[in-house]
């Protein structure tokens, strides 16, 4: 070896340049990555959502073939429940924010009421400028019907993509017939794989069990109580509480907004803030506090990153990312994470409890060797004397 070349051994740490290139790398891969599923949203959105929805409808394929159904009969049940999810869901979207755009053309002229209402008290506390045309903004009919039209657009638009996701999920229930039998055919060879697989699709479920359970208590007890409060409309709200509620985190405040601006319309102020409390007593408590938690426990993601994938995805994917931000940053560990040995670490950050360090065994002490009796030290010095030599030169 010539001076010019310096002796790496090959067990010599990387220099700290190599490292940085390939966090540069990196970086630039996840940009495009994420700048290509931005631009392509209007594609990925819909598959990812009818993926979802096959996932969570697909076990009721082993309870019909248990029974003896034929497999042709029992994907066609899983289809028609697919489509019978987002069929229903669809509908109570359309349900909510057609009624609402109905009230607030209804209700326009307590709404200006009520906007020179609090413009005046905000004037007269001295806190006009910013506060005032704040208030403005929210109270305005105008604009709230603009905001009722736009959703209804949206709406409308989504209803017209189902076309899409029904086919998604119609092909995609047909192949899950054929992939339930890869752990039979593959297990030996991608047994790890599929088992992720398996574990990915379970945490999906147990997500959106858990969100359904917890939008009905809470769609119920709002329900009661708006209703106890002479709120118009409590079951449109406890609807929209109900659909809300599958937006991790903050879906409590846009099932907030209207019932609110209404209660501000038929009781006033004190009406208003009757609403607001009883939100944060049950939504903030139920969907704030014990939901997370019970959420973070059933998929094993910390609170922190549950939180912050509703925000990361529905600037990636548009609205459709809030309602599936969750199974998305599953996907994604599920993908990178666990296939590799040394990302425990990091899967450990995300909330997976499975992942810990193995701890090595303590070595043994070692044992003293056997003490020969009498005669098996006889033997041995025979032996030696009669035998050739263990260890020739």
């Amino acid at each position: 070896m010539t001076q010019d070349q310096p002796d790496v051994g090959a067990g010599a740490p990387a220099p700290a340049s190599s490292y940085t290139l390939r966090a540069l790398v990196a970086l630039a891969a996840t940009f495009v990555l994420l700048a290509g599923l931005w631009w392509a949203r209007g594609f990925v959105g819909p598959v990812a959502l009818a993926a979802v929805v096959v996932v969570i409808v697909h076990p009721l394929r082993f309870g019909l073939e248990r029974r003896g159904w034929p497999r042709g009969a029992a994907t066609t049940v899983v289809v028609l429940s697919g489509w019978l999810v987002l069929a229903l869901i669809a509908a109570l979207i359309a349900f909510a924010v057609a009624r609402f755009g109905s009230m607030v053309a209804d209700y326009g002229p307590e709404l200006r009421s009520a906007l020179d209402d609090a413009r005046s008290w905000l004037a007269s506390a001295g806190l006009d400028g910013a506060a005032t045309d704040a208030a403005s903004r929210a109270l305005d009919p105008q604009r709230l019907l603009g905001v009722a039209t736009h959703l209804g657009s949206s709406a409308v638009a989504v209803a017209g993509a189902l076309f899409l996701v029904f086919a998604y999920v119609l092909f995609m229930a047909a192949d899950g017939a054929r992939y339930s039998t890869a752990s039979s055919l593959f297990g030996g060879e991608r047994g790890p794989a599929i088992a992720r697989a398996e574990s990915y699709t379970r945490g999906v479920r147990r997500y959106y069990v858990v969100n359904a359970t917890f939008g009905a208590v809470v769609a119920v007890l709002d329900g009661i109580a708006l209703a106890i409060l002479g709120v118009p409309a409590p079951v449109v709200w406890a609807i929209l509480a109900f659909v809300t509620n599958f937006v991790p985190n903050i879906g409590f405040v846009l099932g907030l907004i209207p019932p609110a601006i209404l209660a501000l319309v038929v009781g006033g102020w004190p009406m208003m803030l009757a609403v607001v409390a009883i939100y944060c007593v049950v939504n903030v408590v139920l969907q704030v506090l014990v939901q997370p938690k019970v959420v973070s426990d059933a998929v094993d993601l910390s609170l922190t990153l549950s939180f912050a994938s509703v925000t990361f995805w529905t600037f990636v994917l548009g609205p459709l990312g809030a309602i599936l931000s969750i199974p998305l940053t599953l996907l994604v560990r599920t993908l990178l994470l666990e296939p590799d040995g040394s990302a425990g670490w990091l899967r450990w950050l995300s909330g997976d409890r499975a992942a810990v360090p193995v701890v090595p065994a303590a070595p043994t002490a070692p044992t003293a060797p056997a003490v020969p009796t009498t005669g098996e030290r006889s033997h041995q010095h025979e032996g030696t004397e009669a035998g050739p030599s263990a260890d020739p030169v």
